[in-house]
């Protein structure tokens, strides 16, 4: 299976106890705007029309314990450096905490949780042409990053989330890297463009991009406890209709949980449960 050179991820769905905190995070601090709000859940765009994140209210649930598989992080990617640093300004101002920073070579990479305790990254790429290269891997690095030169980039008047900001990529727990590899490898097709195997993490993508998804054991491999928050499921966008439907066929083919709630949309799972929306135009 190969996947079209402009697959990419739409959107990520989270649970949360509280719609309203999480909104209140989201939408009122972070600065998506609401696309629809009903029976307990909401759809969020940065640019006023594509769904980027949704939320669906779990009250009384309890956070994904951190030994466990599922969710590590949904990533947020700013079109541009300045972007980033007028986000991390307000957040800064608003007194959000942060858990790390990292300069990846690729990217320069902020880290928090949400007020339900699903991991988040904010993030900016580097040009292409600037990413570091062995063949035809990606040398992604984890060097400190200078977060009072960011800061001192962020404008002091907060405009609003830049509308070109979406959900860059998805980093999940997984119990085997083998068989992630084989299920977003070999049956869906997504590249293996950084094997840090030895490190416990492998990154995985379409179209030469440092990584739509990545993949680690570092969580152990006990599954989620039923009723805890964290991911619901994300979506990866297949432009071409052709290669959608082969896609399905490959799953089939090999067996994996499949079904298509509309014309538009596959939905399936890896060995650990972690749900995935095939969406094709």
């Amino acid at each position: 299976m190969t996947l079209p050179q402009d697959t990419h991820i739409g959107s990520a769905h989270l649970r949360t106890a509280d719609l309203r905190r999480s909104l209140a995070f989201y939408s009122d601090l972070i600065g998506f705007g609401l696309l629809s709000r009903e029976d307990g859940a909401a759809v969020l765009s940065a640019d006023g029309q594509t769904p980027h994140l949704r939320l669906s209210e779990h009250p009384g649930w309890l956070p994904k314990p951190h030994r466990s598989v599922g969710l590590y992080h949904v990533a947020i990617r700013l079109p541009n450096r300045v972007a980033l640093a007028g986000l991390f300004r307000r957040m800064v101002e608003a007194r959000v905490p942060f858990g790390g920073f990292s300069d990846h070579a690729v990217s320069e990479a902020l880290y928090l949780d949400d007020p339900d305790g699903n991991g988040l990254e904010l993030y900016r790429d580097r040009p292409r042409d600037q990413w570091p290269r062995l063949g035809d891997r990606i040398q992604m690095t984890t060097e400190a990053l200078d977060v009072h030169q960011l800061l001192a980039e962020g404008e002091s008047a907060w405009t609003g989330l830049h509308p070109q900001t979406d959900i860059g990529h998805v980093h999940l727990h997984v119990s085997s890297l083998e068989k992630a590899r084989a299920f977003y490898g070999d049956i869906l097709g997504l590249d293996m463009m950084a094997d840090w195997s030895g490190h416990g993490a492998i990154f995985m993508a379409a179209g030469g991009y440092h990584h739509h998804l990545g993949l680690n054991i570092w969580a152990g491999s006990q599954p989620q406890p039923p009723q805890t928050l964290g991911l619901e499921a994300f979506s990866l966008v297949i432009p071409d209709r052709a290669a959608w439907t082969r896609l399905g066929d490959s799953l089939r083919a090999a067996q994996r949980p499949l079904s298509q709630p509309d014309e538009r949309s596959l939905i399936t799972c890896d060995q650990d449960g972690n749900s995935v929306e095939l969406v094709t135009a």
